[in-house]
């Protein structure tokens, strides 16, 4: 091995891939160690970081070419030592020139003078925060600001991020190509409209509201009202994923919805306000639409929605079969509530959908209305692989008879499902058509029933949410 060129060595040190397999050749010898450390390009840290600021001054300086580094103190406690702090993040700033992508989660120590010293990243591209309560917009700003190759951007629960000069300023860079904003209280719907140009580069949204405080939003009147005389070019959006948002109609998000031609998913989940002529605008604009999973939400009378009331019907299954034929993945559920809710999904809708478009993988969600004459529907679902029903409540064993029937089916996956007993898997025990079989929360099917209906079965029982 001495006598190898380095060149070959970096090669088939390079196909190591498991890091603890790493680490260990890295051991055997000198010349392995060294090279190894100029391999290394990634790395992952988290409560055992300590002393923080020494280890993690040796860390980077062992491997001088990192490029991608997370930090998660996941768990953490006082008594596992001191977390990351400004200190450390000065340190990954004038120790690796190379950084350009940084995830930090449960960092609650590091500050906007921590995210100042980020700033001098010339090639950081891609920056995650997960629970920084401690950060603020004029930090975030500064960061934006000295980071002109910034394109991936995501914060999770940062509470105090309050002013929006970073985000107006990232709308006059049009560099960011991804945005991610969930749980951050401050920031609403109405914000978004400071991207201004940017929207024109984003591929990536979500955006994602405090559920908490989702109802006091539907009042921001003067933030929706500000969408109204805006054009928002968004032609490149791949991918769009609203939770717990207000559609206005004609404005705002609603108007992001129908002009994204290029979009391959779309998540709406618990979005107060869409219409059948929201999903029929995007249906008619996005015919490489792959993937869209809608969420319901069942109580919603709330004013600003009086006059203008959610409707979700079979108009927009019928719009989406239509014109989306790439359309494999379709997620469609319904949220507990107390009150019954004003859209509906009829079984018709849904059966548009599995005989017009290659669905490879259907997941449904308290959706009464699909039945045992869905699954004998689904016999003739010839790409069907991956099928997911959750508080289904309207099948019965007839029907889950008829899933050994499903061409491709490969996984199956049942939970809280009433209506299904032992029976009803009995035509897949033995068969060993599945691959995967996953039964959770079913009253009436037992461990023992499971058992040899799949390759790989996985139970779980626990009635507490009948209670």
């Amino acid at each position: 091995m001495d006598n190898l060129p380095a060149e070959l060595l970096l090669d088939i040190l390079g196909r190591i891939k498991r890091t603890t397999d790493r680490n260990s050749v890295s051991l055997t010898c000198k010349r392995f160690h060294k090279l190894d450390n100029g391999l290394r390009i990634s790395m992952r840290l988290g409560c055992g970081l300590h002393p923080v600021c020494d280890a993690l001054t040796a860390l980077c300086n062992r491997f001088h070419n990192l490029e991608k580094v997370e930090i998660i103190y996941s768990g953490w406690m006082s008594k596992l030592g001191k977390q990351l702090d400004d200190n450390g993040l000065l340190i990954l700033s004038s120790c690796c020139p190379l950084l350009k992508d940084l995830t930090l989660s449960y960092c609650t120590f590091i500050t906007d003078a921590g995210l100042s010293y980020l700033a001098s990243c010339s090639k950081l591209a891609s920056l995650k925060l997960n629970f920084a309560p401690r950060i603020t917009g004029c930090g975030i700003l500064s960061l934006v600001v000295g980071c002109k190759a910034l394109s991936v951007l995501h914060l999770i629960r940062c509470l105090s991020v309050s002013s929006m000069e970073w985000l107006e300023y990232l709308g006059k860079h049009e560099m960011l190509e991804d945005l991610c904003i969930k749980n951050c209280r401050v920031i609403g719907e109405g914000d978004l409209i400071k991207l201004g140009p940017t929207w024109r580069k984003l591929k990536r949204l979500q955006f994602e509201v405090d559920a908490n405080y989702r109802y006091m939003k539907l009042y921001d009147r003067l933030a929706v009202d500000r969408w109204q005389k805006q054009s928002i070019p968004c032609e490149n959006m791949l991918e769009l994923c609203l939770v717990n948002c207000v559609i206005s109609p004609g404005r705002g998000l609603a108007c992001v919805i129908g002009k994204c031609k290029n979009l391959e998913k779309i998540h709406l989940d618990m979005c107060v306000g869409v219409r059948d002529c929201d999903i029929v605008c995007l249906a008619q604009k996005s015919s490489n639409l792959r993937s869209i999973s809608l969420q319901v939400p069942s109580d919603f009378s709330l004013p600003l929605l009086q006059n203008n009331p959610l409707r979700l019907t079979d108009e927009s299954l019928k719009a989406v079969a239509q014109n989306c034929s790439l359309l494999d993945t379709v997620r469609l559920s319904f949220s507990d509530g107390e009150f019954p809710s004003f859209s509906s999904f009829t079984l018709n809708g849904i059966l548009m959908l599995i005989q017009m478009c290659p669905i490879r993988e259907l997941a449904l969600d308290h959706v009464y209305s699909f039945d045992d004459i869905g699954m004998q529907a689904l016999r003739s679902a010839q790409y069907l692989q991956i099928l997911e029903l959750v508080r289904c409540q309207e099948i019965t064993d007839d029907g889950m008879q008829l899933a050994s029937q499903i061409p491709q089916l490969c996984t199956l996956r049942l939970r809280k499902c009433l209506g299904v007993t032992d029976d009803g898997l009995k035509p897949l025990v033995g068969s060993y058509k599945l691959d995967l079989l996953v039964v959770e929360d079913c009253p009436q099917i037992s461990e023992r029933g499971v058992q040899g209906a799949a390759k790989s079965v996985t139970f779980k029982q626990d009635l507490s949410w009948m209670y």
